[in-house]
C-alpha cells in the first residue's frame, strides 16, 4: 500500500503543506517578533523621554515630583533612577518622587555625558526576570550649559513580549490544523482524480502485454496530461489491434500466393514426372508455367526482403545516370501484353526526356510497383496511362487509372505494409514509398471515388 500511487499522491501533498506551514510559521513568528521588539523598544524610548521632561519641569520648579509608583501604573513599566554620584539626591527634602535608584556600573556613563539615549538588557538586584531597558540622560540648567544630574531608565519584563507571542503561536497552530484538514481533502481528492486514470491505464497495459488489444481505455475529462496519454494510448492499442489485423490478412495473403503457384508448380511436375504429358509441345508449356510460378515466388520473397531491408534501414542506394524515357519505355513494355489481353487502353506520355542520377533498379521497381496496383484496380476495358514530365529540377512520373478510386479515410493506411484491398500482398505501395523516400523524392496521391486515382512519382534530377 505504501508504494500505491494512491498513498503517495496525499502523503506527498500533505508532507509538502507541512512543510510549507512550518516554514511560514517560522518566518512569521520571527517576523513578528522582531516586530514586538522593535514596537516595544519604541514605546520604551517615547516613555523615557517624555518622564525625563516631566522630571526636569518638576526638579526646575517649586511644585512636588510626581511619585513614581502612579507613573509606572499609567505606563506599565517600571522606573528607576541612576543617580551622577554616591549620596545625589535629585529632590533634596522631598521623598515623595520614591524613585528606585541603579548603580552607575549598569549604564555606559560615557555616553550618557553625551546626551545619548541607551538601550540595554539588564536584570534588577533581587529579581530574576531580564528587563528590556531604554535610559535616558537627565539634564537641568540651560540649553548652552546643561549638567547631566544623571539617568532615568523605564523597563519592561521581556516576559510581557514573549507572552504577546504565544496567541500569535496558537493562532498559526490552528490555522496550520486546519490547512492539513484542507490539504488531507484536497490531496485524497486529487489522488482518486489522478490515480485512477492512471490505474486504468496499467490494467489496459497490462491486457495489451497479454496480447489482448481490444481493451477498453477509459476517457479522461479535462484536457489534461492524464487525458493526452490515455488518447495516445488509445490510439497506440488500436494501433497495434490493427497492426495484428493486418499481419493476420498478410500471412493469409502470402499463404494464398505461395500456395498458388506452388500448386501449380507441384502440377506440372508430377505431370512431366508421371509421363502423362506426352508430346513435347505439352511439356514445353508446362515448363513455361513452372519457370513462371517460380518467378512469381521469387518477387514475392523479393518483395518481403525489400520491405524487411528498408524497415531496418539497411538498403543499398546506387548512384548513376539513368535515362527516365528509357526506363519508362520499359516500364511500359512490361505490361503491354497484359493490357491487350484484358482489352485496357494502355498508353505511354513522354513530354520530356531528363536523365538523372539516381539508382535506376529501384526507381523501375517503384514504376513497376505502380503500374501494378494500378492493373489490379483497373477493370477489363478500363484505362490506364503512364506520364513523364520534367518541371524546374523535379522529374514526374504518374500513372493515372479510372478504376474505382479510393476514399479519404482510405488513404493514410494505403502505403502501410500489408494493407490492400485489391487482393494483393499490400506490399507493392508500401515498398514504393520506403523506395522513393531513399532516393530523395516521395509519391503523391489524387483519387476520386468512382473515377479513378493518380499516383506520381516526383524525383529530383
Amino acid at each position: 500500500m505504501l508504494r500505491s500511487l494512491r498513498f503517495r499522491l496525499p502523503a506527498l501533498f500533505l508532507a509538502g503543506i507541512v512543510v510549507s506551514g512550518l516554514v511560514a510559521a517560522v518566518v512569521a513568528f520571527q517576523l513578528f517578533q522582531s516586530y514586538t521588539l522593535k514596537r516595544a523598544k519604541d514605546e520604551l524610548r517615547r516613555e523615557a523621554t517624555g518622564v525625563t521632561r516631566l522630571y526636569v519641569a518638576q526638579a526646575n520648579s517649586s511644585n512636588d515630583p510626581v511619585p513614581a509608583p502612579q507613573l509606572e501604573h499609567a505606563t506599565g513599566d517600571r522606573i528607576y533612577y541612576v543617580p551622577p554620584g554616591p549620596g545625589f539626591d535629585l529632590f533634596p527634602g522631598n521623598r515623595t518622587a520614591h524613585l528606585r535608584t541603579l548603580p552607575r556600573s549598569v549604564l555606559d556613563w560615557t555616553a550618557i555625558n553625551q546626551g545619548k539615549t541607551l538601550q540595554f538588557d539588564f536584570r534588577p538586584p533581587g529579581s530574576n526576570q531580564t528587563y528590556l531597558a531604554v535610559a535616558h540622560p537627565l539634564s537641568l540648567g540651560k540649553s548652552k550649559s546643561k549638567s547631566i544630574f544623571g539617568a532615568l531608565i523605564v523597563a519592561k519584563p521581556k516576559d510581557q513580549l514573549e507572552n504577546r507571542v504565544v496567541p500569535l503561536l496558537e493562532r498559526l497552530g490552528l490555522a496550520l490544523l486546519g490547512g492539513l484538514l484542507v490539504a488531507a481533502i484536497l490531496g485524497v481528492y486529487i489522488s482518486r482524480r489522478l490515480a485512477r486514470p492512471v490505474l486504468d491505464l496499467s490494467r489496459a497495459a497490462d491486457d495489451l502485454s497479454r496480447g489482448r488489444y481490444d481493451v477498453t481505455v477509459p476517457r479522461v475529462r479535462g484536457g489534461d496530461e492524464i487525458g493526452h496519454l490515455a488518447d495516445r494510448f488509445r490510439e497506440m492499442a488500436s494501433r497495434l489491434s490493427e497492426a495484428e489485423q493486418q499481419e493476420r490478412n498478410f500471412l493469409m495473403s502470402v499463404s494464398h500466393e505461395l500456395r498458388t503457384p506452388l500448386t501449380a508448380i507441384r502440377g506440372h511436375v508430377s505431370a512431366l514426372r508421371e509421363g502423362v504429358v506426352e508430346d513435347l509441345e505439352s511439356a514445353a508449356r508446362s515448363l513455361e508455367i513452372v519457370e513462371a510460378e517460380a518467378q512469381r515466388l521469387e518477387r514475392l520473397v523479393g518483395d518481403i526482403l525489400d520491405l524487411a531491408k528498408l524497415d531496418a534501414h539497411r538498403f543499398t542506394v546506387l548512384r548513376e545516370e539513368v535515362d527516365m524515357e528509357q526506363l519508362v519505355g520499359q516500364a511500359y513494355e512490361t505490361f503491354a501484353e497484359q493490357a491487350r489481353e484484358r482489352s485496357i487502353d494502355y498508353r505511354v506520355d513522354v513530354r520530356s526526356h531528363p536523365v538523372i542520377v539516381s539508382d535506376g533498379d529501384r526507381v523501375l521497381q517503384i514504376v513497376d510497383n505502380l503500374l501494378s496496383n494500378a492493373f489490379r484496380a483497373t477493370p477489363d476495358g478500363g484505362r490506364i496511362q503512364l506520364e513523364l514530365a520534367q518541371e524546374n529540377s523535379t522529374v514526374h512520373v504518374a500513372v493515372e487509372d479510372n478504376g474505382p478510386g479510393i476514399p479519404d479515410e482510405q488513404r493514410e493506411r494505403l502505403f502501410r505494409p500489408f494493407v490492400s484491398g485489391d487482393g494483393g500482398t499490400g506490399l507493392g505501395l508500401a515498398i514504393a514509398k520506403e523506395l522513393s523516400g531513399a532516393l530523395g523524392g516521395r509519391i503523391e496521391l489524387r483519387s476520386q471515388v468512382g473515377r479513378g486515382s493518380r499516383f506520381e512519382l516526383l524525383l529530383p534530377v
